[in-house]
């Protein structure tokens, strides 16, 4: 943005009378920088100028735009997975020696009563949704609008407990008030003197169903900061509302969609191959269709038809050259700044795999999912972990996590059974099988263990030693015979073969004796 000599030279003068000439290049006031900004507020501040038309914006983008709702995409599939994120129960016990074991019928137990929550009609008030699709729709809003909703709803359902989602609209920006404690409410978040969340005002309806004015009684609802997850990515401290996380690719997202709409019709115009007729005097009667008033000049033309135009007319044509051979470069050049924006690899977001290689690939890839396993960790921490203690209580409350014997888990003994692991999605490579001898050479050269192994493929490495051992009991129970295929013998690793002894041949287990 320029502004006008008069104008810059009056904010040249403020700044040197009020301020020293700083050390700084990037602070300096130049024709080029006089319309950055100069001073800074708190995050809540700007959240609370900004929030509304960034989220509005995003969301119109969404569904609109196809990067921003490949974006969305993205996120649900890389986030939640196909099979969404998996509980493990680590309830242990003293054993007859005195070591801690595995205490596989309560895990067992917890994990079936916990999926059977999981289900449709179990876990949400409305019936509707079932747990998998509440972290895809808590995903999927935190990226789009910043934030989201959910509420703790207690004493319903079999297991005494069921989750709300709300949309994000019902925690009103406009509620803003201080308070005689020494709190605040900042933009519906009701805060203590040291900033921590302490309610909720939820909107009673959605402000976009129903005026405000058909409301009964109070227009808020003030709900336990206990009873809520309130979930967003803090961007700075002492911030209260979330940021849509594609909200410096806004602008350009939308700058390049009408790019390539403008771009579309040019095409089409220049497709068309379409002129105009011109006389010398410009009267126009010797091409109209009739004589009556109501007739217009010849506009249109059919294929393979030619026309004889009148005497002293002529035929102008009219040839835009376009798409232009930049057409491709500007918008992959584009897309990469909104792909570094979204936090994603360009390849993915655009399904451009040209000029790609394994190497190349695998190195953005890579950065990627160690981005999305950020996000998994993130929302195991800020919801899943509470999720399992509250849900694990109520159940047991309720004497709905039954053991085989028909006896219910004792709520005397909560605090040895709240105690889980959840595992997010995990990738395979282009080529499994080379990761997989990989991770065989790092295990048998002690670089890597079993455990880590397990862990990176979304596993845990004592659940499938429990299994391996179930499964050996059932194939030998069965009288199942299962040949197992022969092992694939890998070259030994520099300094572990068996040197040969001079003028002897070398043993028959090494390389060279094969």
């Amino acid at each position: 943005m320029w502004i006008s000599k008069k104008r810059f030279d009056a904010v040249i003068k403020a700044a040197k009378r009020s301020f020293a000439v700083s050390a700084f290049n990037a602070s300096k006031i130049t024709r080029l920088t006089a319309s950055m900004a100069t001073v800074s507020q708190s995050m809540d501040w700007d959240l609370r100028q900004s929030l509304q038309i960034m989220r509005a914006r995003a969301r119109s983008l969404s569904v609109n735009n196809d990067y921003a709702k490949k974006f969305l995409q993205m996120c649900k599939t890389h986030v939640v997975g196909p099979n969404g994120f998996r509980l493990q129960p680590n309830v242990s016990e003293v054993s007859t020696n005195g070591t801690m074991i595995k205490d596989g019928l309560a895990n067992r137990a917890i994990t079936d009563a916990f999926l059977d929550w999981c289900s449709q009609g179990q876990c949400d008030v409305t019936g509707q949704h079932s747990f998998f699709d509440i972290c895809n729709l808590a995903i999927a809003s935190v990226a789009r609008d910043g934030e989201t909703l959910i509420r703790k709803v207690y004493g319903r359902g079999k297991y005494g407990f069921q989750l709300q989602i709300l949309d994000i609209d019902r925690l009103d920006i406009l509620k803003n008030q201080e308070l005689t404690n020494n709190g605040m409410i900042k933009m519906g978040v009701e805060t203590d003197k040291y900033g921590a969340p302490v309610a909720y005002h939820v909107l009673r309806r959605h402000p976009g169903d129903t005026p405000y004015y058909t409301m009964e009684g109070s227009f808020w609802e003030r709900v336990p900061a206990e009873d809520m997850y309130h979930l967003f990515v803090a961007e700075r401290p002492e911030q209260h509302r979330g940021i849509p996380w594609m909200h410096t690719a806004i602008l350009r997202l939308q700058n390049l969609g009408g790019y390539e709409e403008a771009a579309v019709v040019a095409a089409r115009v220049g497709a068309s191959k379409m002129g105009f007729f011109t006389t010398p005097d410009g009267d126009a009667t010797p091409l109209m269709d009739t004589t009556d008033d109501t007739a217009t000049p010849m506009t249109e033309a059919e294929p393979g038809v030619f026309e004889v135009l009148p005497k002293g007319t002529s035929f102008e044509p009219f040839n835009p050259d376009y798409p232009h051979q930049q057409f491709g470069d500007f918008v992959k050049a584009s897309l990469r700044g909104v792909a570094s924006g979204l936090g994603v690899a360009y390849n993915t977001l655009s399904n451009d795999l040209e000029g790609v290689n394994f190497s190349s690939i695998r190195a953005g890839v890579l950065e990627e999912r160690d981005n999305w396993m950020a996000i998994q960790k993130w929302f195991i921490e800020n919801f899943l972990n509470d999720l399992y203690s509250t849900w694990l209580q109520y159940a047991m409350l309720k004497k709905a996590i039954v053991m085989p014997n028909g006896s219910p888990l004792p709520i005397s003994k909560l605090e040895k059974f709240d105690n889980a692991k959840w595992h997010g999605r995990r990738w395979q490579w282009i080529d499994p099988l080379k990761d997989a001898e990989a991770n065989v050479l790092a295990v048998n050269n002690g670089f890597k263990s079993r455990k880590k192994v397990a862990a990176e493929s979304g596993t845990d490495f004592e659940e499938t030693l429990y299994e391996l051992a179930d499964e050996e009991k059932l194939i030998k129970k069965l009288g199942v015979s299962i040949e197992q295929p022969a092992a694939k013998v890998a070259p030994q690793q520099i300094g572990t073969a068996t040197p040969a002894k001079p003028g002897k041949a070398p043993p028959p287990d090494s390389p060279e004796g094969e």
